[in-house]
């Protein structure tokens, strides 16, 4: 499951931190990452993904 959630976290960062945390400070400071850049974005939901 997580190997999906890492992928889903690839293509739209925001939705893979949200499987895996809710809604929470996590997804929101994902959501300002992305759209500062893309490339934040995804290394946030990677990290909190495999932080599990």
């Amino acid at each position: 499951m997580d190997l999906l959630r890492i992928i889903i976290a690839i293509l739209l960062p925001p939705l893979g931190v949200f499987l895996q945390v809710g809604i929470g400070k996590h997804f929101w400071i994902n959501i300002v990452l992305t759209l500062l850049g893309y490339i934040p974005g995804i290394v946030h939901a990677v990290y909190i993904i495999a932080k599990k």
